[in-house]
């Protein structure tokens, strides 16, 4: 491709990515859904800035900390990073697939990617996936840069790319997949081995051992708790090993993911010039960072569960090779469509988040009840809790779910701060923590001397009765979050908390009189 060429499609993927964004941005704050429960999770981490924290790094939390610093503490604040990191990657991945392949697939890999009903879900709320792929694209873009400089500015770059590479890490340790793809590619590729040099090595590693170090250490002084919760997710119990379903559900889910057409385009294409060994140089490269989550995660699924997005370090590199492959293959109109669909489907996803009665009527509500309904569920917890202070007083308010301290946390933060406030506490279900609220806020006998529990659906009601010598004074709320859906929480007064011995094996409560 010619120089003005390339610097036309450049133009187009700025262009094209500049106003989708905006589109995003005034969506984002025109939005009438709430934070979902990680989502205030993640903004109650950062109001304590650590380098780690119970189930995820700290990146998460730093961006939210910036982002709210500047505008304040409102739903479209605590997510505003992830739409420009996304944007950032769109416009990173443009350049490693105009490196690798020309211009105009690196605007079609931009327009894949940015498009891509994963990214346009990720876009509209905060989670670590955007900063992973964000800090992984600018990795890859320092590796396929590297053949292409002179030899004394390969050094800095080297650097460069542990540093993002560190950073990624710092987001999510999915970014081990770049890293394992990375080394296959050096194994199976002579040329890519000639690049780099022993100085080179050592740059690029002692630069992610710095900017890594610091979670790892935070690991290490608090019992390796999100290596170890990371772990927990896989969840390879013996009884559930081998799901077929599983696995074809994964599968199924990657064409809503990545998008139908593309989806097919980067199975197919792998699949057909892998056996007929006329995969490219470049196409090796993409191959090797691509597969490594896919076919992990497929794993995952088979011998237990996977999500949908675990894979979703693979779209970086998948973008790139479907945007290739479809016009090496003069397939421009599946191109079109490909595109014309993902735009479709992002159009409609914007309408819904500026009008929920749209997706009420596509019937697609159940997609977004996560993010309905949390405010007013806690503001008529605060409610009862200013009732019983007049009362009677109250040495805490606990809950039972760490969804619902979550967005109470977020959503009574002004309640919090007043002076003479009962702080928030969580009720420990079983012998150990099993999440961040119950290591850093559990309920004990001095905070559970008379507290408003709130109980989500009932659930673990009967359990917290008999960790207290009295209850009384119950209360069961019912929120509507839509015309089929309504959340549930029981409210009521607890007193004297002498929680009974969790069963040595299972670190369960026994069980409630008349249950079996």
């Amino acid at each position: 491709m010619t120089q003005p060429d390339s610097a036309r499609a450049w133009r187009f993927t700025l262009c094209m990515v500049g106003v989708l964004t905006i589109l995003r941005l005034a969506a984002l704050f025109a939005t009438p859904f709430e934070l979902y429960p990680d989502e205030a999770q993640y903004w109650l981490w950062s109001r304590t800035l650590d380098f780690g924290y119970f189930s995820k790094p700290p990146m998460i939390a730093w961006l939210i900390w910036a982002t709210t610093s500047v505008g304040g503490d409102s739903e479209a604040w605590v997510r505003i990073s992830a739409l420009f990191l996304h944007a950032g990657a769109a416009l990173v991945i443009s350049r490693i697939a105009d490196r690798l392949y020309g211009g105009w697939t690196g605007l079609a890999a931009a327009a894949l990617y940015i498009l891509m009903p994963g990214i346009q879900l990720s876009s509209g709320v905060i989670t670590t996936d955007a900063p992973l792929l964000f800090f992984l694209s600018l990795t890859i873009w320092s590796y396929v840069s590297l053949p292409t400089l002179e030899a004394r500015r390969r050094l800095p770059v080297a650097a460069a790319l542990g540093a993002a590479l560190g950073l990624a890490f710092l987001s999510k340790y999915a970014a081990v997949y770049v890293l394992a793809g990375l080394a296959a590619h050096l194994a199976a590729s002579r040329e890519a081995r000639q690049v780099w040099t022993l100085p080179m090595a050592a740059a690029a590693l002692a630069a992610l051992a710095i900017v890594f170090a610091p979670n790892l250490i935070w690991n290490l002084t608090h019992q390796f708790a999100t290596l170890e919760h990371t772990a927990s997710n896989a969840n390879w119990n013996a009884a559930s090993l081998f799901n077929i379903r599983e696995l074809m559900e994964f599968i199924g889910s990657q064409f809503g993911v990545f998008g139908p057409i593309p989806f097919a385009v980067l199975a197919g294409g792998a699949i057909w010039l892998g056996v007929r060994g006329k995969l490219e140089t470049a196409d090796l490269l993409m191959l090797c960072l691509a597969a490594p989550p896919l076919l992990t995660v497929a794993a995952q699924a088979f011998v237990s569960r996977a999500n949908a997005n675990w894979a979703g370090v693979a779209y970086i590199a998948g973008s790139i090779l479907a945007a290739a492959w479809l016009l090496r293959w003069n397939a421009r109109r599946w191109l079109i469509a490909a595109v014309a669909i993902q735009a479709a489907f992002c159009a409609v996803f914007i309408a819904c988040m500026v009008n929920p009665r749209i997706a009420d009527n596509l019937g697609a509500a159940n997609s977004f009840k996560r993010v309905r309904g949390w405010e007013q569920g806690a503001q008529t917890i605060i409610a009862r809790a200013r009732e019983e202070q007049a009362a009677g007083g109250l040495s805490s308010i606990a809950m039972d779910d760490r969804f619902l301290f979550n967005v109470t946390a977020y959503y009574g933060r002004d309640y919090f701060k007043t002076p003479g406030a009962p702080p928030l506490k969580m009720w420990v279900h079983e012998a150990r923590p099993q999440n961040q609220a119950e290591t850093e806020a559990p309920l004990n006998a001095e905070f559970g001397r008379r507290a408003l529990i709130a109980s989500l659906e009932g659930d673990y009601r009967p359990e917290i009765e008999q960790d207290f010598t009295k209850t009384s004074g119950l209360e069961i709320v019912r929120v509507r979050l839509d015309r089929k859906h309504v959340r549930r929480t029981d409210l009521f007064i607890a007193e004297d908390f002498r929680p009974l011995p969790r069963d040595p094996v299972t670190g369960l409560p026994p069980k409630p009189k008349g249950e079996r």
